[in-house]
C-alpha cells in the first residue's frame, strides 16, 4: 500500500536585484513562481517614490502585492496549481495571466527581491521549506543587473543607472535586512545544496557546476536577473 503524497512546500529565494535568483532557480529543474509578477501596476496611487526624486521606488516592498503573492503560494501548496499574473516590467503593467502547476514536485521555488518579506507568513502558514538570500560582490551584481535591464529594455537608461548606483551602495544593507527577516545568506553552490536537501534529492552535477562557476568573480561583464 503506497504512502500518501505529501503536499509541496516552498523555498523562498531572495537576494538583491541582479544576484542571480532567476538563473539559479532555472538550474534546479524545480517549478518556479516569479514573485516579480506581483508588482503593482504603474498607475497605482499607493506606489512609493524614491526620497527626493520623482522615480517610483520599485525596490520598496510597498510597490508589491504581498497578499496576492502569499495567496498564490498557499494555493500551490494546497492544490498544486494556481493562476498567476504575467507582469511587464518595461510597461509597469500586468499583461496576461497564466496557469502554474507544480506537477507533483515535492518543492517549488518562489524567487524575487521581496521573498524575504514573506518568510514569517509562510512559516506561520506551515508551507515553508527553506528561505535563502543570495549574496555576492556588489560590483558584480551591479554589472549583471545593468546588462540584463538594458538588454530587456526594462526602464530608461538614466533610470537604470540611478537605480543601479543606489542599489550597489545599499547592497550589503539589503542582504543584512533580508537575513534579519529570516533568509539564510549564501552563495549559489550552498543555495543549490540546501534546495536539493529540501527536495530530498541531489541536484544534477551540471547544475552544481554551473552555480559554482557563476559564483566565481570575473573581470568581464556577464550578460546574462532580479
Amino acid at each position: 500500500m503506497s504512502s500518501p503524497t505529501l503536499p509541496p512546500r516552498v523555498v523562498l529565494l531572495a537576494g538583491p536585484s541582479g544576484s542571480g535568483k532567476s538563473s539559479l532557480a532555472a538550474r534546479t529543474g524545480l517549478p518556479v513562481l516569479r514573485l516579480d509578477d506581483f508588482y503593482k501596476e504603474g498607475d497605482d496611487p499607493t506606489l512609493p517614490l524614491v526620497p527626493d526624486s520623482p522615480d517610483i521606488d520599485w525596490d520598496s516592498v510597498r510597490s508589491w502585492d504581498e497578499d496576492a503573492a502569499v495567496a498564490a503560494i498557499v494555493e500551490l501548496c494546497r492544490t498544486g496549481r494556481t493562476t498567476v499574473p504575467v507582469y511587464s516590467i518595461a510597461t509597469s503593467s500586468r499583461v496576461d495571466t497564466e496557469a502554474l502547476d507544480v506537477e507533483g514536485a515535492p518543492l517549488f521555488l518562489a524567487e524575487g527581491i521581496f521573498a524575504a518579506d514573506i518568510v514569517a507568513r509562510c512559516r506561520e502558514l506551515g508551507v515553508l521549506a527553506d528561505a535563502l538570500c543570495l549574496r555576492g560582490r556588489p560590483s558584480t551584481t551591479f554589472r549583471r543587473r545593468l546588462a540584463r535591464d538594458l538588454r530587456e529594455g526594462r526602464k530608461s537608461v538614466p533610470f537604470l543607472l540611478r537605480r543601479g548606483w543606489r542599489l550597489m551602495r545599499a547592497e550589503r544593507a539589503i542582504v543584512e535586512r533580508q537575513t534579519a527577516l529570516g533568509a539564510h545568506p549564501c552563495a549559489k553552490p550552498e543555495a543549490l545544496e540546501r534546495i536539493g536537501a529540501a527536495a530530498g534529492r541531489r541536484l544534477t552535477p551540471r547544475a552544481a557546476r554551473d552555480a559554482a562557476l557563476a559564483a566565481e568573480p570575473t573581470a568581464t561583464t556577464r550578460t546574462g536577473t532580479t
